[in-house]
């Protein structure tokens, strides 16, 4: 097997030491050493395998412990750095230690067989670190939301089974009325704004429980988390801006999509980059998001599997995305309920994937080319049903009029006669 890079060294990452083997040309045995992790000891390790002419230096991504590693290695300037999937570097029987692995991730690397992995710019990185923390604290928010809502139905107030959102203006009055310490039903259902005031005899209902001082104070516990996950999201709304900056062209395209609007795209241009050289083709894109359908083939037969893994926080953003689809008029929104209606309301989850692949190819065309998305419209489908019954009825009528037939087209349509036909026949009186 032909070598590659001639001058290369595997490193397997932990948490407090490296394990480093280098191979270099005329060498019988790889050169090994430890090191601990400390920043210290990292510029150490990257000087001294510059000193000794490696230019190539592959290891897996092991959790964030790879972080540190790579940024010495880079800050040399000559060393190539090949951050490989951990799946492609499952060791063969026998090959399991820290000793053997290092070993092991040099030799597969000096024969080019490992592929690396998308490595963010600086950038990128930023923008990135800001948009995954916001994504963290919006779920926290909403698990305060939930914990809100089983504190308030373990006291027997059911706002949300009335008011379509429990923490919305109105929502809030009332739990806030309920802390306070009012407790008639009338006067916390009085406090509806808007059209919910319409079911005020349904809000007396809900209202009417067994708040009593502990679920108070549970109440304003979660409200106050509630809150100031609010007010960090703001502020990290303002850094996630500043450091999208750069990218706002990119935004901008994306966010003419359908079902895609700032945040997501923000989340897009923070996963892949918004550069897609990386990404020769939108099928390569959609297998690193793990959208791609499953192959698994075996004797000329297709089975069933599932999507593979890739990564995780653009594939949810695209999910999202896709459910958010189902509300517009849009081609992406008319394949959705498409895919709903034939797979079932059941397997509806099976439908966002399959329409969240179909963005994340859309994604690719809009940053590959540069261009502004062009909507088909809502009704696409019917459109191109239409043109195909019209081609379909087309090609039988020339194939009936060379057969000596004289066919005349009518649209299909309800015959007027039988519009004004009884339902069901008369019964006979004679």
């Amino acid at each position: 097997m032909e070598v590659v890079h001639p001058r290369v060294a595997g490193i397997d990452v932990h948490k407090k030491v490296l394990w480093v083997a280098v191979r270099l040309p005329g060498e019988h045995k790889p050169i090994i050493k430890k090191y601990p992790t400390f920043w210290r000891a990292l510029r150490k390790m990257a000087a001294e395998l510059a000193e000794l002419g490696v230019t190539d230096v592959a290891m897996e991504s092991t959790g964030v412990y790879w972080w540190p590693v790579y940024h010495a290695l880079a800050q040399t300037g000559t060393i190539e750095v090949c951050l490989a999937n951990a799946e492609h570097l499952k060791s063969v029987p026998g090959r399991k230690s820290d000793l053997r692995d290092c070993q092991w991730i040099a030799e597969l690397h000096s024969f080019g067989l490992l592929r690396p992995s998308f490595i963010p710019g600086q950038q990128v990185a930023a923008l990135r670190a800001r948009t995954r923390y916001r994504k963290k604290l919006i779920e926290q928010r909403m698990s305060e939301g939930q914990r809100l809502a089983k504190v308030l139905e373990d006291a027997g107030i059911k706002i949300d089974s009335v008011a379509s959102t429990l923490l919305g203006v109105s929502g809030r009055d009332m739990i806030e009325a309920l802390i306070a310490g009012e407790r008639d039903p009338h006067v916390l259902a009085a406090l509806a704004r808007g059209v919910l005031r319409r079911r005020h005899e349904d809000l007396v209902m809900a209202c009417d429980g067994r708040f009593t001082g502990t679920h108070a104070a549970m109440c304003r516990l979660h409200l106050d988390a509630y809150d100031h996950a609010t007010g960090k999201i703001a502020e990290l709304d303002a850094l996630v801006a500043q450091a999208a900056a750069p990218f706002e062209p990119v935004i901008a395209r994306l966010t003419t999509i359908a079902g895609i609007g700032r945040r997501t795209a923000e989340v897009i241009v923070a996963e892949t980059g918004g550069d897609m050289s990386r990404f020769p083709t939108p099928e390569q894109l959609a297998a690193w998001t793990g959208l791609a359908p499953g192959n698994r083939e075996s004797a000329g037969k297709r089975k069933r599997t599932g999507a593979r893994k890739g990564n995780k926080h653009l594939k949810a953003a695209m999910v999202e995305a896709a459910w958010a689809t189902a509300r517009t008029r849009s081609r992406p929104g008319a394949r959705m309920r498409r895919l709903i209606r034939r797979f079932g309301p059941a397997h509806a989850e099976k439908a966002a994937v399959a329409v969240a692949h179909t963005l994340i190819r859309i994604d690719w065309a809009v940053m590959a080319t540069g261009q502004d998305y062009r909507e088909d419209g809502g009704d696409f489908y019917d459109r191109r049903q239409a043109r195909q019954a019209q081609h379909l009825a087309e090609r039988y009528q020339k194939t009936l009029e060379r057969l000596g037939y004289q066919v005349t087209l009518i649209p299909p349509g309800p015959d007027p006669a039988d519009v004004s036909a009884p339902a069901y026949p008369k019964e006979s009186t004679g």
